[in-house]
């Protein structure tokens, strides 16, 4: 999953996203409340981390702003003011979560995972697609009950598909999600991925679940329809 984290304090900052990328997420980072806004409102995000007191404009004043146009990501703020007014402001301009500093690591991630799934349909810590199956909080997959060792670029592909699965993906959907930056047709880097997957995933008699889209995308679903599985 996508996550943006804005935060102005430069060791803070590093410290949530180092953490962020351990737990398989895709993390970028804003210094300031303009530069926040700007990427929230260009790119899309799973969740959005936000702290309050930021330069140029407050953590308060981006959430407003993102409301307002109708961004329903989910936010978690992060402050060092922790009195019960400051919670009851963010949560009353649409924050999802409150976290007060210092905080552990573990309960950042905790909340966010929390977040994400009251943000979608899915409420579970389990995604599932036919046989296989990847845990979002122990970051392991397994296929009939045997787990597969993914990099963090393979776990952030699949749990993208699995997150969407029946709906087709672009190339450009995927290329933005996973890696965070435009699409460029020159490129086979997401082929050569959907290959690692399906070699890791898909074994001897076993149906395949990652399906090719002629000039489209990729499809995960675990079972075929008539135009899958036709090389793009």
């Amino acid at each position: 999953m996508r996550i943006l984290v804005i935060e102005d304090e430069r060791k803070v900052a590093s410290f949530i996203k180092r953490g962020l990328e351990e737990e398989r997420y895709i993390v970028e980072s804003a210094a300031d409340g303009a530069e926040g806004l700007a990427l929230a409102s260009a790119n899309q995000f799973d969740a959005i981390v936000l702290d309050v007191m930021l330069p140029k404009l407050d953590g308060y004043s981006v959430l407003q702003a993102l409301r307002a146009a109708g961004n329903a990501t989910p936010v978690l703020m992060l402050t060092a003011r922790a009195s019960m007014e400051d919670r009851v402001q963010g949560l009353n301009y649409g924050a999802d979560d409150y976290l007060a500093k210092p905080f552990h690591f573990e309960e950042l991630a905790a909340r966010l995972r929390s977040i994400l799934r009251r943000s979608t349909t899915e409420k579970t810590t389990i995604l599932a697609c036919g046989d296989l199956q990847l845990d979002l909080v122990s970051h392991f997959a397994y296929r009939s009950e045997k787990e597969i060792e993914l990099t963090t670029k393979e776990y952030a592909l699949l749990e993208y598909l699995m997150r969407n699965r029946d709906r087709i993906l672009s190339r450009s959907m995927i290329m933005q999600h996973v890696w965070k930056h435009n699409f460029d047709p020159e490129s086979n880097i997401i082929d050569v991925y959907i290959k690692r997957l399906r070699q890791k995933i898909d074994k001897p008699g076993q149906p395949p679940l990652i399906h090719s889209i002629r000039g489209v995308g990729y499809r995960m679903r675990d079972k075929p329809v008539a135009g899958d599985d036709v090389e793009v």
